[in-house]
């Protein structure tokens, strides 16, 4: 009997494509992923559907987009019908397992944690043991670990409350709050210590049954803000953080002004800011790939490498300042969407070396983990990225939709009304890269079109000197949206899942036999 190859997914949460040295050879940020990508197959434009982590996460668990599982609020909640990798895996026979340093997965409950036999949260009020390593044995150690799950949930309930009521969510952006849950909140997680539990259980595999395969997410939170990157790294890449006063005040005001990481800018961003924004964005890369680098070697020392389908990606990128934007909001830009993708599999379906350049979604690490487990159907056999090499099932067209976020739309709007109507804030932006041009359309009539060969970084707007061209792309992105209403998922159709009617649409679109 072939033995299956465990399964990881490895998400660089907030990491731009373009602060990668394997994407962009100006920047030397990333000798370990730079590594990995010599030993994987490169995916150079690998596109996110969504603009931040939930419907992101969403999009890469399920393998639909995010106008078909509506994932899309703080609020939001995974349509109970909709299968997710983790239980297709854990219903094949894999052990699934979480590392999460992202509170947005590993906190609030919006169902992405479902068919995880194991989750490890490194973020929040109290966070998780690793009860892979063999801790909790004893009989006190049992009833210890049944009280402590007892005061998690009660905790999780508080926490999950804050992404769903704007009054408390206001409350979280106050300068009395902000210091408590970026640092006893352990807001950004702990990097080291979640890839060393990881490493540890693939190790070992305590717990494990012989020949039983392993699928493991980890979600790595360093590159988000606020930025605190160790001062070796801050001096390589920031040294004006520690020689001027001036840098160090603005950066002690931009980590502690959280609206400010949400609602656009009114002015252009000086230079001196902008040097000091990507100075510390890239010394967090430099310093979270000095620690991916490691646990690389402590698995290639264990031989675990070899028989692992490796899949590392970003759920979306950041602003940092360009076209007066500051997060990850309000945006279909390239800063935002265009994320590193790379696949590294022993079998052979995955290249060494190989770069593959046309169009493709992250929706689609849905359908390339059932392929590599043996658990896929025809259909998402063929969506899986292993047949970008050859035929690409996509045709080069991809979809991004960055839902607006209603909670801090409506902040926004109490505090900066004129904003919101001038920056669109309140509008869906859809786009649609297809061919050499991409085209974002946010409402019902605004276009903005951009050539991906000589402008990804989206400067010239050629929307009126290519209008057949913006035509085209429109059509596309109209059909998709057709399509997508009449499959998408919505609350009162997933609310009840022994609903007949339920079943028999979720049937007849293919979710389920």
């Amino acid at each position: 009997m072939t033995v299956r190859p465990d399964i990881m997914l490895l998400v660089l949460d907030t990491q731009r494509a373009d602060r990668l040295s394997c994407y962009n050879p100006q920047v030397a940020t990333s000798p370990a992923i730079d590594w990995l990508a010599a030993e994987s197959t490169l995916f150079r434009h690998a596109f996110s559907a969504a603009q931040w982590t939930i419907p992101s996460h969403a999009s890469m668990f399920t393998g639909v987009y995010p106008s078909m599982h509506q994932t899309v609020q703080s609020f939001s909640r995974l349509p109970a019908m909709l299968p997710t990798l983790a239980e297709r895996l854990r219903d094949g026979g894999y052990v699934t397992t979480a590392f999460c340093n992202n509170p947005l997965v590993g906190v609030v409950n919006n169902g992405l944690r479902r068919g995880f036999q194991s989750f490890l949260n490194y973020s929040g009020l109290l966070t998780s043991q690793p009860n892979q390593a063999g801790i909790g044995s004893g009989l006190y150690d049992r009833y210890r670990q049944f009280f402590k799950r007892l005061v998690v949930a009660l905790l999780a309930r508080i926490q999950d409350a804050f992404a769903r009521s704007e009054l408390l969510l206001a409350l979280s952006f106050t300068p009395v709050m902000v210091p408590v849950w970026q640092t006893a909140l352990s807001f950004k997680g702990n990097t080291a210590r979640s890839l060393k539990d990881a490493a540890r259980m693939l190790v070992e595999r305590k717990g494990v049954a012989p020949d039983q395969p392993i699928f493991s997410y980890i979600n790595l939170m360093q590159v988000h803000m606020p930025y605190h990157p160790p001062k070796p790294f801050v001096q390589r890449f920031a040294p004006d953080v520690l020689q001027d006063k001036q840098a160090r005040r603005y950066l002690r005001r931009f980590n502690s002004d959280i609206y400010g990481w949400y609602a656009p800018l009114t002015t252009e961003i000086s230079d001196s800011e902008k040097a000091i924004l990507d100075g510390m964005y890239n010394a967090e890369v430099a310093y979270q790939d000095s620690e991916v680098g490691s646990f690389l070697r402590t698995l290639k020392a264990h031989g675990v490498l070899d028989n692992t389908l490796l899949m590392v990606c970003a759920d979306h990128g950041d602003h940092l300042g360009e076209k007066q934007l500051v997060g990850h909001l309000f945006s279909s830009y390239n800063e935002l969407v265009h994320v590193p993708l790379m696949v590294r599999d022993p079998s052979g379906s995955f290249p060494r070396g190989h770069t593959v350049d046309s169009f493709v979604s992250t929706r689609r690490i849905y359908h390339t983990a059932l392929a590599a487990a043996g658990l896929a159907d025809a259909q998402e056999q063929d969506l899986s990225l292993a047949q970008s090499a050859t035929a690409d099932p996509d045709r080069g067209t991809v979809f991004s939709e960055a839902f607006p976020a209603n909670q801090v739309v409506n902040m926004l709007v109490r505090r900066q009304p004129e904003l919101v109507r001038e920056r669109l804030c309140d509008q869906t932006r859809r786009a649609v890269c297809s061919g050499k041009h991409k085209l974002i359309q946010t409402g019902e009539q605004h276009l903005e079109l951009y050539s991906m060969v000589h402008d990804p970084t989206e400067q010239v707007n050629l929307r009126d000197m290519l209008p057949e061209q913006v035509d085209v792309l429109e059509q596309q992105l109209q059909s998709f949206v057709d399509e997508s209403g009449q499959r998408g998922f919505s609350a009162e159709q997933t609310s009840d899942a022994d609903d007949p009617q339920v079943r028999r649409r979720l049937r007849d679109l293919g979710y389920l036999e």
